[in-house]
């Protein structure tokens, strides 16, 4: 992003901040709490969508185990939890339902045409 754009940006932001009274104590609470609520995840989707398994299953998580997809294929291992952007090591993907079929089948072809 070149600095004129970052600069309009961040003005933007500014002035929207000062419109709605939202301080930057405000944004760096909100920051702090998406942290606390990402290290409380027991379950997240492959788009990075979670849950800390309270309240009520999310609508992500109930179409896959309704699809045949089982609970524990989206459990975060503390491994995981621990180093941010780790590779999905903890996935067991012998389980998956869809393995073997045309959305689990990645052809080289298609992925060099795009």
């Amino acid at each position: 992003m070149d600095e004129r754009k970052r600069d309009s940006i961040v003005a933007y932001l500014r002035r929207r901040m000062a419109e709605f009274g939202i301080e930057l104590d405000d944004v760096a609470t909100a920051i702090a709490q998406d942290h606390l609520d990402e290290k409380s995840a027991r379950y997240r989707s492959a788009t990075g969508e979670t849950w800390s398994g309270k309240g009520e299953m999310p609508r992500w998580l109930k179409q896959a185990i309704s699809a045949g997809q089982s609970l524990e294929h989206f459990a975060v291992s503390d491994k995981l939890q621990q180093v941010p952007g780790a590779a999905k090591a903890g996935v067991n993907w012998s389980q998956d339902p869809f393995a073997g079929s045309r959305l689990a089948t990645v052809h080289t072809s298609t992925i060099e045409t795009r």
